[in-house]
């Protein structure tokens, strides 16, 4: 049972309630037009008009990064010796 504008529709997806609404604003004509441009636009007939590429949305970080500005370095960093000497600070 499905009730227009009411709590049963909830359970209907995305997809099907588009579908609904598209029956009830539209002719079967129309309709007939609506299936032959999509059926265009999945099988690449329309160049002009792409579905939405959810890409993106599923990998948000693809390909996002940053090149550090400091080049590599060419030889070992030198590192300094530690001494023997213990640093206190007067504190016992």
């Amino acid at each position: 049972m499905l009730i227009m504008g009411g709590a049963l529709m909830s359970y209907l997806s995305k997809t099907a309630r588009f579908v609904v609404w598209i029956c009830s604003k539209f002719t079967k004509n129309e309709i007939e037009q609506i299936v032959v441009g999509l059926s265009d636009v999945l099988e690449n007939r329309n160049p002009e008009v792409k579905p939405k590429d959810d890409f993106k949305e599923k990998h948000p970080n693809y390909r996002n990064f940053v090149v550090d500005p400091k080049p590599p370095l060419t030889e070992p960093p030198e590192f300094k010796k530690k001494t023997s000497i213990r640093k206190t600070t007067g504190n016992s």
